[in-house]
Order: structure tokens, then sequence, then C-alpha cells
């Protein structure tokens, strides 16, 4: 896991906005910073890379890594690179590092394009292929690194955040401000439906895409792999046993680092099960760190004791608190260069302050089981329309009831039936989005549109999710997060092949007696404590935003309505008088977090020199 940036263009890049972009990515990479200078058809190739050392820490493992002619820079891990090297040593290559980037490298020669086909990892590089003439730009599947493009002036600049790019540049991009009000009229699930950013003309590499470029442009990403609904007839045991199987190995791969490695965990079944393999099945020395809120529709704390103490391992907690909300925030803020998308996020970055300060440079997370194991309220609804013709179905209902059923707040989502009533139903996700847009300075109105990616209506939705509603914002918020305390963040659930076969499993096997992500529940088994296995209520990291901002405090009140170019987009009277108002619909909290999450991203952009 590391920082990196670079340029394709006509000359050189000054010293100085070099040094400048170095200083940026310190955080990425404190463990020190090299740059390499090439060619590329006639062009300049600059790579600039700054390390935070997970695996092979000693300095010969530094990047930019050369071979040949080929030379790269990689922010990420490559897992599998253990049995990949056998293979390559197997077909007569040699290594001199215990890197993962040496066999990324060295695969790259072997297979070209087909090695990323073989790479089981989390990764966004940039590589240098002298003998093609090419520069390499390339992304992972699920888009857990992040890669930005930016086309300014005669060259393109690339880089993992966007404020490198901006310094290499010496110039920063203008902001999107269609995104900001996409974002405050439809909120985070609307932000990956356009392929945009939050700043004008800066594009990402779309996940599961590489880009060979032998100049400034044109940029044509080229898609290497795709996630498919490819159901396949099996038993209840042989899903089971699938799921089990291929999440064991997802996590014994993702535990391979020569420092410490720490896990999140909240009350949920997701990082709990992740846990407990880590102990139970792979002898892990595991130290917990959780968020701890008082506000009982979040309060996880019984479950977090009884899995800890199932584990016998250490646990640390940090609770909510609205002291500092709002320099927190702002520091967040301009770190991310884009506003926090949710209130969870900013509490997540309590847990990557503590598991930094407590001397780890690794944390699991248990980031995407939603999406592949049925986990969000709707998906229940999803299945129940797809189980009506059952002979069970009033059963199956019944068993929503005593469920999931009991803790739905949205009220499309109040009636099991409404997707089998209304199978286009989709009013539940941008929620409130006609009363937020009403607040805006000039109109803004996208109605929900969502890809159509198989016939299932469970599946599809899950696969939007994956691709353009949830997964690619939890990610961005993960790594930020995390690298702002120079810990890597990994996602044991977004493994290539527990993925191919969750979308194979029939979804007959995905909920039972009452249980959504029954297949990750049963995988629990013997890892996890049963009572939190048996915790039909779903658990996450949360919390009401009253938990973090005292909006009765005057100068809470007056921070919020104090000039800022935010009341360019936003009538500043809608907004005092909905500061007023009751937060107990969970929508009004997360606009209001993110009207202030906006407002601070606009005022650092004003001011940020690059």
């Amino acid at each position: 896991m590391c920082g990196i940036a670079g340029a394709i263009g006509p000359r050189e890049i000054s010293r100085d906005r070099i040094e400048r972009a170095w200083h940026l990515m310190r955080r990425r990479g404190p463990d020190g910073t090299a740059m390499h200078v090439g060619t590329v058809a006639g062009n300049t190739v600059t790579l600039l890379f700054a390390r935070l050392a997970i695996i092979d820490t000693d300095p010969r493992a530094m990047q930019p890594f050369q071979r040949g002619d080929l030379v790269i820079v990689s922010n990420g891990e490559l897992y599998n690179y253990i049995e990949l090297r056998d293979e390559l040593a197997r077909l007569g290559h040699d290594f001199s590092t215990e890197s993962d980037t040496e066999v990324m490298l060295a695969a790259w020669r072997q297979w070209g394009e087909a090695a990323l086909d073989r790479m089981e990892g989390m990764w966004a590089f940039a590589l240098i292929d002298a003998a093609n003439d090419r520069l390499i730009l390339c992304r992972d599947r699920f888009g857990e690194k992040p890669l930005y493009l930016w086309r300014h002036g005669d060259t393109l600049y690339f880089g993992s955040e966007p404020k490198f790019i901006a310094a290499l540049a010496g110039a920063k991009p203008d902001v999107n401000l269609d995104q900001i009000r996409r974002f405050l009229v439809n909120g985070y699930k609307s932000l990956y439906k356009q392929p945009q950013t939050y700043f004008r003309d800066v594009m990402e590499v779309p996940p599961a895409h590489y880009i060979a470029l032998r100049g400034p442009g044109p940029i044509t990403p080229t898609a290497y792999w795709k996630l498919i609904h490819r159901p396949r007839q099996m038993t209840a045991a042989q899903a089971l046993e699938g799921a089990r199987e291929r999440l064991e190995t997802a996590m014994r791969i993702r535990l391979r680092a020569d420092v410490p490695v720490a896990f999140c965990l909240s009350g949920g079944i997701d990082s709990t099960t992740l846990s407990g393999l880590a102990v139970k099945r792979f002898g892990h020395d595991l130290h917990a760190f959780s968020i701890i809120d008082d506000d009982e529709r979040y309060d996880e704390l019984e479950n977090i004791e009884a899995q800890v103490a199932f584990l016998g391992c250490k646990s640390h907690r940090v609770h909510t608190s609205t002291e500092g909300f709002f320099d927190r925030l702002s520091d967040l803020v301009s770190y991310h260069d884009m506003p926090v998308a949710t209130l969870t996020y900013y509490l997540h970055s309590f847990l990557s302050q503590a598991i930094s300060e407590a001397g780890y440079r690794v944390a699991i997370s248990g980031t995407a089981a939603d999406e592949l194991y049925t986990g969000y309220y709707d998906h229940y609804g999803f299945w129940l329309a797809e189980m009506s013709d059952r002979s069970d179905f009033p059963a199956l209902v019944d068993d929503w009831r005593g469920s999931y059923g009991a803790y739905v707040q949205n009220p499309v989502l109040q009636d099991p039936l409404v997707f089998a009533k209304t199978p286009n139903e989709r009013g539940h996700i941008f929620l409130n989005a006609d009363l937020f847009q009403q607040w805006l300075t000039e109109p803004f109105n996208e109605p929900f549109v969502e890809t159509h990616y198989a016939d299932s209506l469970l599946r599809n939705r899950m696969l939007n999710e994956l691709a353009h509603e949830a997964v690619p914002v939890i990610l961005h918020e993960d790594d930020r997060n995390s690298m702002r305390y120079s810990v890597e963040n990994r996602s044991p659930y977004l493994d290539r092949h527990l993925a191919e076969f969750m979308f194979s499993v029939p979804a007959e096997h995905l909920i039972k007696d009452g249980y959504a992500k029954y297949l990750l529940r049963a995988s629990g088994e013997g890892v996890v404590a049963d009572s939190v296995r048996l915790d039909k209520r779903k658990r996450g990291f949360n919390a009401p935003i009253d938990s973090l901002v005292d909006r009765s405090d005057p100068d809470t009140r007056e921070r919020l309505m104090a000039d800022s170019p935010i009341f360019d987009i936003v009538k500043r009277e809608a907004i005092e008088s909905f500061i007023d108002g009751s937060m107990a619909d969970n929508s009004f909290s997360k606009n209001l977090f993110s009207f202030i999450s906006s407002k601070l991203f606009l005022e650092h952009h004003r001011d940020w020199v690059p």
C-alpha cells in the first residue's frame, strides 16, 4: 500500500512540483520516496512513488521497481504473490526480493495483459513497457485502489489522489458543482451513477480496466474482467461448502503481511466472521478495534463484547463525541479531496487513527459482504418477490416479519410485498429527493436509474450496488480514511473467486428461516459467537447526527450558517429552517451531514493552493 503519481507529456516536470507532490504523498507513503523518468513514443513519462512498507519491508523492494525494459509503481497488494512466484519460478524467472511487486512485474513479462486474470489482490499501477513503447495504467477488479486522471494542457497527469495531480500540474481543477448538487439531493448512492468526480474533467480509471497510452491521449479503457450473474444448479449444502471454502481462502491470503494486522470489529456478522476465521482457523493474534455509540439504534456493545469474549482477543473501543467535530471533519475533507460521504465514515476515521496509534499498518474490514450475501433491507424484499411462487410463501413472509421486518425504518420497505407488487419500485433509494432539491438555488432533478446486469431483480440490484451505488463509495472512504493515518485497508469479501461463486448460487439458498446473509451466518458457525451469528437485527458502524453535532449550541449554529460558497448552491433560509427541525428521519440526519461535509469541501477548495 503506497501512493503513486506521475505524468505523460512532451516535457519533464519541474523539481519543485515533484517535491510538492511527494510532500502531499507522505501519509500514503511515510517510508520513503523515489521516482523514475523514462520515455514512451517520444513522450516523457514520470513515475513518483511514496512507500508504506507492508510486504518485504527491506529497501530492496522499493519502487519504482525495474526489471529490464519494464518499470512499475504500484499501490496495493498482490495477495496470491506466493503462488504466482512459485509458478513463475518454474517457468524460469529469478527473484531478488520477497515482494509482491517483483512478482507482478514478472507476471506481466510472462503473460502481458493476460497476467491480470491470474492476479488476486487490490492495485492501481502505472507500468512503462518500453519494449512495446507504451504506458499501462491499471486498476483492480473492484476499484479498491484509486487512480485519477487529468489532462491539463498537453500533459496527462495521474495519481492516487486528486491533490497529487494538482501539485504536479501546478494548477487545481475546478469543482464539479453538479456532483455537489447530486450528493445533496440524491445522496451518496448517486455519486458513481455517472462517470464523474467532484472535479471537472478529472476522471478515474474504471475498476477492472487498464489503459494503454503512447501519449497524453486518447484515453480508451479496456475491460479485463466483469462480474456476471451465472446461476447454476446446486444444493444448499454445496452452496454453503463453496461459500465457506472461498471465504476462508480469501481470508487466509489477506493475512499475509510482514507488519502487524488489526481488525475493524462491529457487532454485525460481516466483521465478526472475518475475526473468527482469523483466530479460529488461522491462529491469528487478533486485536479488534470498535466504535461505540450510546444511541439504542446503533449500540453494538453487547455483540462486540460477546465476540471478543468468544475469541479471547484484545479489544480497543472508541466512543463517539461531539467534541472537535468540525475541526476533525474539516481535516478529513481536505485529505479526501471531496466531501466525506457518510457520517459512518467520519466515525470510521477514529478507528483508523486508533489502529495507527497502536502501531498497526494493516486493517481488515467487512466491506461488500452486504452486496455479496444479501445484507440490505431491500434485498429481503427482492428475494421475497422472487420466491412469491413458492407454496410456502406466506411462511417466508412471516419469517421476514420476525427478523428484518421488525427493524425497517424506510417507509417503502415496510411492506414485504412491495417488489412482488411493483418490481420497478425504487423510491426507497433516493429518499426525500423531491424535498431536498427544493433547497437548491437552481433546479437539479436526476431521477433514479439502474443498469441492467441480470434478469433477476435481486441480483441486478446487488450488481448495481457493487458497481455504482454502495461499494465504490465505501471503498473510497476506506482508502482515504486509512491512508490519512498510514494504514492499509483490506477487504476479504472483495475476492474474485468468492464473488464469482456467490453470483452463481441460486437465490433460494441466500436467505433461510428469516436469516438474511444465511450463507455467511452458516459459514460463521464455530468461529462466531452464536448470540451474534443468530442475531437477526442488522448491525454496522453508524450514529445519528445529534451524537456529533450539538444543534442547540450557538457557536455550532453560527459555524453552520457562516458565509460560504455552499450558499451559492443551497438556499440559506432553507438550511436555517432545516437545522431547527427534527432529525428522527434518518434521511434528514444524513442530509444535514452531507450539507456540512459539502460546505467544508467548497471552503477548502476555495482556499487551497496546489
